[in-house]
């Protein structure tokens, strides 16, 4: 990868008027009924399935690949598969080679409208979520209120097993309650006003599970008898919150932002006021004390804002992201303070552009030259500024998007840096225009690059490069 005669050839681009997207070596169109490999020397199609009605169309996908060393009831759970789910609650999973249906599990029927697919463990744990429930106009005007705000299914994976579904109440949770997630164990409840609870999903299971229920077998629930996870019944809802669970942790965030990493524990929030915005605070999660050095702000002065978040390579650093500056933090102990951890520096990587001051010159109708100081945005298109910053865990390298504006057009490339130190080890051009106004997704796999784009009026195009190695090659690869 980075020899200098390695170069990565564009050997394919296709356009869309419905959504494209990447899993691992696989390129989905047409609201996923369309699958192609991108491995081989040219994308190919995998399979085609037809046209579906409106009824079937897919709200979102996961995929799942087999775990390592387990055994499993099924061959077909040795290979990878993509969990999907569609508009009408039903929870399939196909091959990702030939699409085919390998399980299908009905949900649920009117009462909710599942839409989200997320992970609470990666790859071990998976949760569904509703739509948030919401009552027709003319009951809403009759002054009814609707106390159940989302349902939460979880699901054990590979086999599919069922875990629990349970209501999020008002009359438990509060009115106040805006979103709902599960991650790591921990159910987090988002308030308006920017206030976060979170609780623990596993005590809240044990304690309030009436009962649990295996896939496919017979039940009788409320009077009714059926099939879990069969239609028409779907799937009961067998964990009843009865009373407010124990509180975790509490804590107020600007917009609920709100993240939890490092060694040990912190947590990552923006202090809820809007004059705030762009002003990041690292604090314990034991005792909410702030990190020595833990106020973190770039004070950019551009159109879109710097953004942060935990290092996702398990090493506890912290990434924070600008414009034109790019920091990796890390933790360390304070001198005599054993208690507390200090927000230090580990490396920095810095936008390659010209000094941002530049010099206005006006002539006055009298010939006097008149000239103003003024300073560019942070992310003056004509400066290169950094779009994207992403973790390739398989080669340990922080891959970047950097984007400088040529005249009409954007021109971007992938840039590689050395997760330790920050060097960069490599630069791959994109050599299709990069409009900052669009959607982009970059992603590199093996030895691709693809660059899916989404621009206005559902317009979407897909970018695949291959690594070529090839010195007689060379003059066509992209330089």
């Amino acid at each position: 990868l980075f020899q200098e005669s390695t170069k990565f050839k564009n050997v394919w681009t296709t356009h869309s008027t419905s959504p494209i997207a990447y899993e691992r070596g696989r390129i989905y169109f047409d609201n996923y009924r369309c699958c192609i490999s991108s491995i081989a020397q040219e994308p190919r199609i995998l399979y085609q399935k037809p046209k579906s009605p409106k009824s079937e169309k897919i709200e979102d996908a996961l995929l799942l690949e087999c775990p390592l060393g387990e055994t499993l009831p099924s061959p077909s759970d040795y290979k990878s598969s993509l969990v999907v789910l569609t508009a009408q609650n039903w929870l399939l999973r196909l091959s990702a080679d030939s699409g085919e249906i390998l399980e299908k599990i009905y949900l649920a029927g009117s009462c909710c409208k599942f839409r989200y697919l997320s992970w609470d463990t990666p790859q071990e744990v998976m949760v569904i979520k509703s739509a948030q429930n919401k009552l027709p106009a003319a009951a809403r005007q009759a002054g009814i209120q609707q106390s159940v705000l989302f349902h939460l299914a979880l699901f054990q994976v590979l086999p599919l097993s069922f875990i629990g579904m349970l209501e999020i109440n008002k009359k438990i949770f509060g009115n106040s309650v805006t979103d709902v997630a599960v991650s790591n164990g921990v159910l987090i409840i988002m308030h308006s006003m920017g206030l976060v609870r979170l609780y623990n999903f596993q005590a809240i299971s044990e304690k309030f599970m009436e009962e649990p229920f295996d896939l496919g077998y017979e039940f009788n629930w409320n009077g009714q008898v059926g099939i879990v996870g069969k239609y028409p019944f779907g799937l009961p809802c067998n964990i009843k919150i009865t009373d407010t669970p124990p509180l975790l942790f509490e804590v107020s965030s600007l917009e609920n932002a709100f993240q939890i990493g490092g060694y040990p524990w912190h947590y990552i929030i923006t202090p809820n006021k809007k004059k705030d915005k762009g002003v990041f605070h690292i604090c314990s999660l034991k005792d909410k004390a702030l990190a020595k050095n833990g106020i973190q702000d770039m004070k950019c002065c551009s159109l879109e804002p710097d953004w942060i978040y935990f290092h996702p390579d398990m090493s506890g650093r912290i990434i924070h992201a600008g414009p034109n500056l790019i920091k990796v933090l890390k933790f360390k102990e304070v001198e005599n303070n054993i208690s507390q951890m200090e927000i230090a520096e580990d490396f920095m990587i810095v936008a390659n552009r010209e000094n941002s001051v530049d010099s206005a010159v006006t002539v006055t109708a009298s010939g006097r030259v008149v000239k103003k100081r003024y300073n560019l945005l942070d992310d003056d298109p004509e400066q290169e500024t950094f779009k994207i910053v992403d973790y390739e865990d398989e080669l340990d390298l922080l891959s970047i998007v950097a984007v400088t504006q040529i005249g009409a057009e954007g021109r971007a490339h992938l840039d590689f840096h050395c997760n330790d130190r920050g060097i960069l080890l490599k630069s791959i051009p994109l050599l299709e225009s990069w409009d900052v106004t669009y959607s982009h997704e970059v992603y590199f796999d093996r030895d691709i690059v693809l660059h899916i784009e989404q621009k206005p009026n559902r317009r979407f195009s897909c970018y695949v490069y291959q690594m070529v190695c090839n010195n007689a090659e060379e003059e066509e690869c992209s330089n």
